[in-house]
């Protein structure tokens, strides 16, 4: 998977958010607007992040506001959220409904001090919500994997894992953090409890297990949050997943989905609004069969190299030197991408016994085909 800046082939998709689009390149904050939906897009500032801010969504009803993803928790992105409410002629007092797509913070970090200004509803997929830190953690009382030990156990060497993390595990943010809880679980296809309008939640796992999008037909949009975006290919990590699971597979199965959605606007978490949704699925598709290909080509030539050799040794938006601190994120991705192959019997499950976690292709037996 690529970092944020990976450019992909967009020929195929038509850009509606011109202004959006227009200060992505000149790299300021888009305007709030006013969309012929009868939805808000309202930008809400990431600090010193390169994706630079959430597009929030607000949604009116006959009898309230739902805010979709509020954004990151600061004082500047609380500020610009007001102005936004502003313009739509509310204010946070309004707001009868909160939906977080998914719980990254810069999605999910303003909802508990919009609530507590507005003593709204928060809704959620309930496997969003049972991935929330706490959840785990009550689930896990005892993890064995720290963020120290999992970049260990991938084989990083120590200098990197100090680099990315700090001398010291106790340092690194606690599991146990707490998040806001939902009020509301919505599952697939279950209508958003908003008198007035016609969306309803399509469950999209892959970038989180519980990431939901949102469509009304009457007014032929999606909300995509970050199951699609126009430029960016979305990071499928391992946020909340047990070992077994697939989110690679579920990321594919999810895009085939929204393909279906094809003659409705995609209002996306980031840059820019677009039209395209089968075209973009089938970019992202392809992208990932392509990385796939890439990783065991990476295999066959090391014959049984490290998780973190893998990782380093797959092409990103940038050289490997020069990921930075994502190079966190790259691990979980490449993690995922082996997941999604030894689920597929092209390479053999790491054996639980050897660190550090190796990649190889199955053994075959000799006389066995």
């Amino acid at each position: 998977m690529r970092m944020p800046g990976d450019g992909g082939d967009r020929t195929a998709i038509t850009v509606t958010g011109h202004l959006q689009k227009d200060a992505w390149g000149r790299r300021v904050l888009p305007p709030v607007e006013h969309l012929s939906a009868d939805v808000w897009s309202v930008p809400v500032p990431i600090p010193a992040n390169p994706l630079r801010y959430t597009l929030s969504y607000l949604i009116p009803g006959d009898s309230g506001l739902v805010v979709v993803d509020p954004g990151w928790a600061s004082e500047e992105g609380w500020d610009a959220l007001c102005r936004g409410l502003a313009e739509a002629g509310a204010s946070p007092g309004d707001v009868t409904g909160i939906l977080a797509t998914h719980v990254h913070p810069d999605h999910h970090g303003l909802t508990g001090r919009l609530r507590e200004a507005s003593d709204a509803w928060v809704a959620m997929h309930p496997a969003e919500r049972d991935s929330l830190p706490q959840r785990r953690a009550a689930t896990e009382p005892s993890p064995a994997d720290t963020p120290h030990t999992w970049l260990r156990e991938a084989g990083a060497p120590e200098s990197d894992i100090v680099d990315l993390l700090g001398p010291d595990p106790k340092a690194v943010p606690s599991a146990s953090r707490r998040l806001v809880e939902p009020d509301v679980l919505l599952e697939d296809k279950d209508p958003l409890p908003l008198a007035g309008r016609e969306f309803v939640a399509l469950w999209t796992p892959g970038h989180t297990p519980g990431h939901l999008c949102l469509a009304e037909s009457t007014s032929r949009v999606v909300l995509t949050g970050d199951h699609i975006l126009p430029r960016i290919t979305p990071n499928i990590g391992l946020h909340g997943r047990r070992p077994g699971q697939d989110p690679l597979g579920d990321f594919l199965g999810s895009l085939e989905r929204l393909a279906d959605w094809d003659d409705h606007e995609a209002l996306p978490a980031h840059e820019y609004r677009f039209r395209g949704l089968a075209a973009r699925t089938g970019h992202l598709r392809a992208h990932h069969a392509e990385r796939l290909d890439e990783l065991l080509a990476l295999v066959d030539a090391a014959g049984s190299p490290t998780l973190w050799e893998v990782t380093a040794g797959l092409t990103w938006s940038r050289p490997w030197d020069q990921v930075g601190k994502m190079r966190f994120a790259a691990l979980a991705e490449t993690e995922a991408h082996v997941r999604h192959l030894v689920g597929l019997g092209v390479l053999a499950a790491p054996d639980d016994r050897d660190r550090p976690v190796r990649v190889s292709r199955p053994v075959s037996v000799p006389g066995v085909a």
